[in-house]
């Protein structure tokens, strides 16, 4: 067996599969990106070409055999463009899906309950980094005759007068830590601002089910377009 497959091998993924897909992609992969996990199909009937499921530290990508696995489809995502992502564990397998940033609703079914835990926390890890990029280190200072040379010149400091506060909402912050406070009646006191965030309730997990469970009653004609999307946009906010 090929040593650059064997790290994709530890939770019961198809040895032929991952072969087949690592080999495809090598030709694909951006300059440095680098595959962080595979995940492969395992369905309860014989599937000779599952589906699998690729993360690298840049995108996700979905791959589909075609034409008895002689091609393949390739759709990926970019960790940019997702908006959040999800698990369903089921009876047999797991679910993991993610939704983008446009409302586009992905899913891979029937992926072992192992490989879909893998999957949701290095997808939770590439979300933080977008979140909290690592900050570039602070240049080097010079030491040693040369550092006399070109050590630039101290700036001149400008005094500047403070202006005396009449009106103590000037130096109050417009935002804190996601909130926004607006003076809206001059004669009551202001809100105190809320520190700690509410929960909702109920997990992203709930919030998606619910949000297929709706998608169902909009095929089946129970309820109206405009209403399902009002529906559809109070669950995502809550995401």
């Amino acid at each position: 067996m090929k040593d650059s497959i064997k790290s994709f091998l530890n939770e019961e993924q198809d040895p032929k599969a991952v072969e087949k897909i690592t080999a495809k992609l090598q030709d694909l992969l951006m300059k440095g990106e680098e595959i962080g996990y595979i995940g492969v199909q395992k369905k309860p009937a014989i599937t000779v070409f599952p589906d699998s499921i690729v993360l690298t530290n840049k995108r996700i990508i979905l791959c589909e055999p075609k034409n008895l696995g002689l091609s393949m489809d390739f759709t990926d995502y970019a960790w940019e463009d997702i908006a959040g992502t999800f698990v369903k564990e089921n009876i047999l397998g797991s679910e993991f899906s993610f939704s983008t940033k446009t409302d586009i609703q992905v899913s891979i079914d029937y992926i072992p309950k192992t490989q879909a835990r893998k999957i949701y926390t290095f997808a939770k890890e590439q979300l933080e980094l977008l979140k909290s990029p690592v900050a570039a280190p602070a240049p080097e200072t010079m030491t040693g005759p040369a550092a006399e040379i070109v050590a630039p010149a101290e700036p001149e400091i400008e005094e500047v007068q403070a202006e005396e506060v009449t009106d103590f909402a000037e130096i109050i912050p417009v935002a804190q830590s996601g909130y926004r406070f607006e003076k809206q009646h001059p004669e009551e006191e202001p809100t105190p601002l809320q520190t700690t965030p509410q929960p909702t309730g109920e997990t992203s997990e709930q919030l998606f089910e619910k949000l297929q469970n709706y998608k169902k009653l909009l095929d089946n004609g129970l309820i109206l377009q405009g209403e399902y999307d009002a529906l559809k946009k109070e669950i995502l906010s809550k995401m």
